[in-house]
């Protein structure tokens, strides 16, 4: 089965490229101390045997034949001279075979990979280092942490020893055993790169990063560190090719032993939700909202009638902590919550108008993934146009009609953006409110809004909260850009 396989945004590519370049130009400090390069002799030998290859058999349909022809084709006349018309023939099933890796969870033959290596598979088969091979099981999957459970009949089987990721340092050396490109039972070793990495539509997986060569085949083994404990499952790769580029990504032991129980108990996973709608917190919004330093995970939006509405969160919350524990950044807030059972009852701690404040929330139950549905967008069209204020804003007032349709009772339409204005804002966004020292000041009109921003000192930071659509979002600008 082949690594799955990412791509960087290209605006990212060149910080990769000089975090790597500053990598590799760095002086290796800890030269003196080491007498030489690890053994991981042992390590092999004892923990080899409890990791397995995995062959996986999909079954696909095929037409064998393309569609069928109708007499009003512009062919039809030439394939009717000249040939056989085209008919479309019977689908047909054609098998694919695909491999990966996996380790024993415990004796009893309880085995762990990936769940995109066991995605649609019609049949999969374990083979374990002394030879013996076994029809497998899924007992489940979930693809939202990549990872699968297998059951095997076998029993006394060697397995593996979980560790602790949380103890795991970044420069430590770890090693991945598993199956690259059908080379079964295939050692490589590096050094964990980063840890809790987030990646484009990953969010609720902190991944650890290393540079452990990572291969199609390899997806679902092992991450072992030096103690021969597993603290990761390899999962995808940065590639622009298909193969190993130096940037490889495995889910942390604990998130996948979570998925597993779940899996075990009964058969899929359940994950908390609270019902909002979060952006991440800058340096200028943070000075807008008056916090001291810029953290935590700033709500857009309250899902109407969800759980932390009812609870009493509103949008421009700042969720700083959960049942005391610190949301850093707003990528820490949805794993902390979708790890939460649903039906548990959470302390939120949120900066609100310069102060903390204490709402309990009761976690729901997170729904599947719909299929994402373009929001709603209405595009009033003004009376007149304005000049563009000193931000290089063109605004309007909104219509009682607009108002309706938006179901909003107040807010002012951003009816062009002129100049260099930097920022998340566009033409047809209606501002909702203005944040300045922790205070928000309802957005009733183009000329209060315009009066306000003349007041302010030039280069000084305003956070605007806007409504797109359905959304609500929160854009922080620098007044005299659009000078």
């Amino acid at each position: 089965m082949d690594v799955r396989t990412f791509r960087w945004p290209r605006a990212a590519l060149p910080v990769v490229a000089a975090c790597l370049f500053a990598f590799a130009g760095a002086p290796a400090q800890g030269q003196g101390r080491a007498a030489g390069l690890p053994d991981f002799t042992e390590l092999y030998e004892k923990q080899g045997p409890a990791v397995v290859s995995i062959d996986v058999t999909q079954t696909v349909k095929r037409n064998q034949r393309g569609p069928d022809l109708s007499e009003d084709d512009p062919f039809y006349e030439f394939f009717r001279r000249f040939g056989q018309i085209p008919r479309r023939g019977p689908d047909r099933d054609l098998e694919a075979q695909s491999t990966g890796s996996g380790f024993v969870l415990s004796a009893d033959g309880y085995i762990v990979t990936n769940a995109h290596v066991v995605d649609e598979a019609s049949e999969v088969n374990v083979r374990l280092t002394d030879k013996r091979e076994f029809k497998a099981k899924v007992i489940g999957s979930d693809k939202r942490s990549d990872i699968a459970l297998l059951k095997i009949e076998a029993k006394d089987l060697p397995k593996v020893t979980i560790g602790d990721p949380d103890k795991l340092k970044v420069g430590e050396w770890v090693v991945a055993i598993g199956k690259p490109f059908g080379l079964e039972n295939t050692m490589t070793a590096g050094i964990v790169s980063a840890k809790g990495r987030d990646l484009p539509q990953e969010n609720l997986v902190p991944f650890i990063q290393t540079d452990v060569a990572i291969n199609p085949g390899n997806s679902g083994g092992p991450l072992f560190n030096m103690r021969g404990e597993v603290v990761g499952v390899n999962s995808l790769i940065y590639s622009r090719t298909g193969g190993f580029m130096g940037l490889a990504f495995a889910v942390p032991i604990d998130i996948a032993m979570n998925t597993v129980k779940q899996l075990q108990e009964k058969g899929r996973v359940t994950r908390g939700r609270i019902g909002v709608q979060i952006q991440e917190v800058s340096k200028e919004a943070a000075e807008a909202f008056g916090m001291k330093s810029a953290a935590g995970a700033l709500v857009n939006s309250v899902e109407r009638d969800g759980p932390a509405a009812k609870a009493g969160v509103e949008s421009g919350d700042i969720i700083v902590k959960v049942d005391n524990r610190e949301v850093r950044t707003s990528h820490d807030l949805p794993r902390i919550i979708s790890a939460v059972r649903p039906g548990t009852r959470i302390v939120l701690t949120v900066w609100r108008k310069g102060a903390t404040k204490e709402i309990a929330v009761n976690v729901a139950e997170m729904r599947e993934d719909a299929a994402a549905q373009p929001a709603k967008r209405s595009t009033p069209v003004p009376k007149e146009k304005a000049k563009p204020n000193r931000m290089g804003l063109v605004l309007s007032d909104l219509t009682d009609e607009q108002r309706k349709e938006l179901d909003i009772k107040a807010g002012v339409l951003i009816e062009d953006v002129t100049g260099a204005v930097r920022g998340n804002v566009q033409p047809g966004d209606v501002i909702l409110a203005i944040i300045q020292r922790g205070q928000a000041t309802e957005a009733k009109s183009a000329g209060q809004i315009n009066d306000l921003l003349g007041k302010l000192e030039k280069g000084a930071a305003v956070t605007l909260q806007l409504r797109r659509g359905e959304a609500q979002f929160f854009a922080t600008l620098k007044l005299g850009n659009g000078e």
